[in-house]
Parts: structure tokens; sequence; C-alpha cells
């Protein structure tokens, strides 16, 4: 008997009840109550009396096809043989009796799976592909994620901040990342370096000089050959030249530097969504372990840990004490890069096709 293979659906969000515990959806939007018996352990019951138990485990971002089959082993061994994926990567863990919690979380423990990032706690972290299929990376964030939640682990499997901490982690500015507490990104500092034997065969012009968001790269003829030019005083370094036309290479391993900025915040919850601010900048791109950057982190979230009241967010706190005092608890240099004025802004953005004021 041949099997017909179900065709993928590649706009919207799938349909996600064939995947849930039926006590889900047996109880779906009928829950009354939930608690946390424990770091990484969500306990709710429905209005009928149906009680559900969810375990949160710390897992790598990206993961190999062993990793995938031992985690679905467990779940099938242990639990119900159902799973979930949070946006950070934890994998959940969902189950029918609480006399079951215990010997899933051994096992978890036992192959290396932290069980905790629930409520007050760091969760792991939410990061870029990094050198694995992205066009422009320049650090890998997998890497950076690793080390700076290996240098986290007593905080994401306990429950001991204010209130709960997400962070992020980004491979550039220009693509991916998002908005949290703490977020570890990268900049360049320098403009493109062009091989302009190789641009006319590679780079389609025009897509390239489109792709400025200043207006700082217009077509030459170098040598005779068909190139581009970059005006160094427009230049931003963002790095959007680069994934058009390889041979404009942004990538340094001198001048690629760490940047971390605090405060940013999605939800709505005690006060509105806000975007992060520079904290620090030109840190090390110093791989493996990236010590620099995690020392930084480390610091920022001790300061909170000690200083913030019950339930504030992190830039809650900061709001709350200013950024000088922040600048001095945490012993970050503060520099004129902090100066959120937008001197010199009008004068580049408005070389943009896109934006006018």
């Amino acid at each position: 008997m041949q099997h017909t293979v179900r065709q993928a659906i590649e706009s919207g969000v799938p349909d996600p009840f064939p995947y849930m515990h039926p006590l889900m959806r047996k109880n779906y939007a009928q829950w009354d109550w939930h608690e946390r018996p424990r770091p990484g352990v969500l306990h709710h019951v429905s209005v009928q009396g149906d009680e559900i138990w969810t375990v949160r485990a710390g897992t790598q971002r990206q993961m190999d096809t062993d990793t995938i089959r031992k985690l679905c082993q467990i779940a099938d061994e242990y639990a119900d043989g159902y799973v979930r994926f949070t946006i950070r990567s934890n994998i959940e863990f969902m189950l029918g009796s609480g006399d079951r919690v215990a010997p899933l979380i051994d096992k978890l423990h036992e192959e290396g799976f932290p069980v905790g990032g629930t409520g007050n706690s760091v969760s792991m972290i939410a990061h870029t592909q990094g050198f694995l299929h992205c066009d422009i990376p320049a650090t890998d964030a997998s890497g950076v994620a690793k080390s700076i939640m290996d240098a986290l682990h007593d905080e994401f499997i306990n429950e001991r901040m204010p209130n709960r901490v997400r962070l992020s982690t980004s491979c550039c500015q220009i693509n991916c990342g998002g908005q949290a507490d703490i977020s570890i990104n990268i900049q360049h500092t320098k403009p493109p370096k062009i091989n302009h034997n190789t641009v006319a065969n590679i780079c389609e012009r025009p897509s390239v000089v489109a792709r400025c968001p200043v207006a700082a790269i217009r077509p030459a003829l170098v040598n005779g050959k068909p190139s581009l030019e970059v005006d160094e005083k427009k230049c931003i370094c963002c790095g959007a030249c680069y994934p058009p036309c390889p041979p404009m290479q942004i990538n340094d391993p001198e001048h690629s530097k760490l940047a971390i900025w605090v405060g940013g915040k999605n939800s709505n919850a005690r006060s509105k969504p806000s975007f992060q601010k520079l904290a620090v900048a030109g840190l090390p791109n110093n791989p493996p372990r990236w010590p620099e950057a995690t020392a930084v982190v480390i610091k920022i979230l001790q300061c909170y840990k000690e200083d913030a009241r019950d339930w504030e967010r992190l830039g809650e706190w900061v709001d709350r004490i200013g950024w000088g005092r922040f600048f001095d608890m945490t012993g970050l240099p503060f520099t004129r890069f902090h100066v959120d004025n937008w001197v010199g802004a009008k004068y580049t953005l408005n070389h943009s096709t896109h934006i006018r004021f």
C-alpha cells in the first residue's frame, strides 16, 4: 500500500491540536488554576478536576538527530509521549500523572538536560543560527549562548531573580535577534573591504546600491572593471551590503566587536513594551568561550538580583534607579556613544531613499 506524503503548508501557523496531549485537548480553555511545585515543573488543574504536569528542560539551540531521538525516547518511556519546544528551545514534556514527574527529572539530569527555566529564573538564550546557515554572521551566536548559559546554569535551575530574565544573542545587527532583558550582538566598526576583481562577476551592482540604508554605496570603475565604492563618511558599518555581494567583506577578526544591550521587553505586564539600550560596546569577539562578554552579563545580573524590587524586570529596574547609577553599580564605562541624541542621524538618514524628515 502506497502512502500519500502530506504536502507541507508554507503559510500560516500549523494546527496544534493533533500534536497536543489528550488532556490538553479535552480541557482547552477550561483550566482553573496552576502552580509551580518546583523550578522547571508546571501543574495545571482544569475546572473538571483533570491535572496535567509539564516538565521543562534546557537543550542546545541546534540539535543533532541523536539528541532528538534521545529526547523522544525519554518522552515515550518516562512521560506520555507528548513534547513541545518553546521559542527559547526548551523542551517540555507533558504528563497526566504527578507520580511520574520525579523519575522523568532524574532521567533528564542523568542524560545532561537541566530542568528549570520557569518563573523568576534566567531562561535559555534565544539566539540566531550563527555559522550554521546564515550568510552574514560576524560571530557564532550558538557559541556565545553556550558559554553564557554554562556560567548561568544555577540561575536556570533556580528561581532566585526578582522577575523572569530573557536573554538573546545575534550574529549581526541587521537581521535576527529581538528584544530581551539582556541582548548580546555584534557590531562591525570598519567599512567593508572590496575585492574589485570579483565584484563584476558575482554582484548585481544595482541591488547592492539599493540595499544600503544610508546610500553610502555607488557604482565605480576600478582598474577598468565595473565595481563599487563606499563613501566611508556615510557608512554605518551595518553589513547589509555583504549578502548580495560577498566581495564586500565586512567581517573582521579585530574590528568586529560584541555589544551588550539591556532593558528590552516584549510584554505589557506592569509596564509598556520597551526597546533595549546600549550598555557596553567594543567587547572582543573572543571564541571559544567569550569570557569578556560572559563577565559583563554576569555582573549586570548580579546587580539586578541584589538591587531590584520584587517583580521588577531588568529594564524597569534601570528606569527606576537611573542610568547613572546603573553604570556606577555595574562598573561599566560610560562613553559618548551612550548619549542617545541622534546627532548626525539627519545627515546620514536623509541620504536614504526610504527615510525622510
